[in-house]
């Protein structure tokens, strides 16, 4: 059963939600390598969209077609339900000015002042000064730098530099926000600031935002769903708890590799496919089963049938997910068959790994 907690079970965006971004079978190719190769995706008004995948999997092709900076060779880019495919570059200009842009390495003018790399966006707008600059004392409110508007970014720490970087983004009113890797040249503490101060504006605004990174560990503390790319497709989408609770691509699988719980390596290492002492299985679970006595009650049930190996319950988007391992004696040939019928009768997702030997 591959099934976990349905979703009405928990709180999701209303279907009647209108999409910001829409994307129909998008392809970009370079020469004969496609980068994108049929894109399709929808991002609703007010949600934190990530997409996930590793180095040239298509992550920067994509967010260079949805500002407009690449053509698409192929398929419909809606953004507020205009297609820009068709726009030429002059239609395109007051578009890009609903797309607020964060990257990776800040991209501020040093020889300008921290509020005039803010309010760069709107004196390139025709604003007067006074509006500029009281836009940009109000965004460095917004982003907690009130004290540094006369600075200039050298004298700026990276996170700081970042935080400048969302006021700027922010400093036309966008509609959509897209966050390119911007969180990945920062060190831990500094990203999870980041990652905080986007969701906190994210709350405020209403603003749609989208993540291009390849850290599971971004997508797991802000996004609302989940795109995996690889090689220029998407491979799984989903609300984010589901994805890491039950990932069905190899792709997936890896790249949450780091977070999610992972046979150790020493037993891992030992294990094959030739009968041995135990079986080791993995059990993955979400929502109440994750939280319930499941091994209590499996432990009354089949008495001295199994042992836990290793595992644990993380919390993501208020949703209990559970990875463990146990390891089921083959004394008993029956054992192993009740153990796994007990847990798949209990929504538990079960995959026998491999045969221990080597346990005493």
């Amino acid at each position: 059963m591959n099934s976990f907690v349905s979703a009405s079970a928990i709180e999701t965006k209303p279907e009647a939600a209108e999409d910001v971004v829409r994307l129909l079978d998008v392809k970009r190719r370079f020469g004969t390598t496609p980068a994108l190769d049929g894109i399709s995706l929808s991002i609703a008004k007010g949600e934190i969209f990530g997409i996930i995948g590793r180095s040239g999997a298509g992550k920067s092709t994509l967010i260079r077609c949805l500002n407009g900076l690449e053509r698409a060779d192929g398929g419909e880019i809606h953004i507020e339900g205009r297609n820009i495919t068709s726009l030429g570059e002059r239609d395109l200009q007051p578009l890009r000015r609903r797309i607020g842009m964060i990257f990776q390495h800040f991209n501020l003018l040093s020889a300008k002042t921290v509020e005039e790399n803010i309010a760069l966006p709107l004196k390139i707008e025709g604003a007067a000064k006074t509006e500029r600059l009281n836009r940009a004392r109000e965004l460095l409110d917004l982003v907690g730098l009130s004290d540094k508007a006369k600075a200039y970014p050298a004298s700026l720490s990276g996170g700081q530099k970042q935080r400048v970087g969302i006021a700027r983004a922010l400093a036309a009113r966008p509609a959509l926000l897209l966050s390119d890797e911007a969180t990945s040249a920062l060190d831990p503490e500094t990203t999870r600031s980041i990652l905080s101060l986007l969701k906190d504006i994210n709350r405020k605004l209403g603003l749609t935002v989208v993540l291009i990174t390849h850290e599971m560990e971004v997508i797991r503390t802000i996004a609302d769903r989940v795109a995996v790319i690889d090689s220029g497709k998407i491979v799984e989408e989903g609300q984010v708890w589901s994805v890491f609770a039950n990932p069905q691509t190899a792709i997936t699988k890896s790249l949450l590799s780091g977070i999610r719980p992972q046979l150790p390596d020493h037993i891992a290492a030992r294990l094959s496919r030739t009968k041995g002492r135990e079986v080791i299985i993995s059990v993955d679970l979400a929502g109440s089963e994750a939280q319930g006595a499941l091994f209590t009650d499996l432990a009354a049930e089949l008495p001295h049938g199994f042992r836990l190996v290793h595992g644990g319950i993380d919390h993501i988007q208020s949703q209990p997910v559970a990875r463990f391992f146990i390891a089921v004696p083959t004394r008993n040939i029956k054992l192993a068959g009740k153990v796994q019928q007990f847990l798949t009768a209990r929504s538990a997702r079960v995959e026998v790994l491999g045969y221990d030997s080597d346990h005493a």
